[in-house]
């Protein structure tokens, strides 16, 4: 066999499906590339899409975070490579005084580091995080740099 594997990226409803099946009340919505997971069911949805055998979202590539200036959305895309998928699942949070999302650390360590960036730079904190300090900017700095208010 060559190295060359064919991923497919699951369906929003399919992901969507699947999380309201084991944690019910726990989607907000989905579209054909993403399911939207209420904040407080964050880290639940991260624990079910990691250990459950048919999704088995081993792999967290990315967490990024986007300012919509009424919301934040943070965004987590996953991939499975035994099942050869992929997966994306959003969170949005309203707010812009404190937003706060469980931290999925506890599920995969690589999201140790792109927590305390998002934080750094849109101050979106991370509940649960072992260590959630700032990582590019120092201690002490004013504001959150990537936010769109930020002067």
């Amino acid at each position: 066999g060559g190295l060359l594997m064919a991923v497919r990226a699951l369906r929003g409803q399919e992901l969507a499906e699947r999380l309201e099946a084991a944690l019910p009340g726990s989607v907000e919505q989905w579209d054909e590339d993403a399911v939207w997971v209420k904040p407080a069911n964050v880290a639940e949805a991260a624990r079910f899409l990691h250990d459950d055998p048919a999704l088995d979202f081993q792999f967290l590539n990315s967490i990024s975070a986007v300012d919509f200036i009424e919301h934040f959305q943070v965004v987590y895309h996953l991939t499975s490579m035994r099942q050869q998928h992929t997966g994306v699942v959003k969170a949005q949070i309203y707010g812009r005084e404190a937003p706060s999302l469980p931290s999925v650390y506890h599920v995969w360590r690589g999201a140790d580091f792109q927590e305390r960036e998002v934080w750094d730079l849109m101050g979106v904190r991370f509940e649960g995080h072992p260590n959630l300090k700032r990582i590019m900017l120092w201690e002490g700095f004013e504001g959150h740099p990537l936010r769109k208010d930020f002067l």
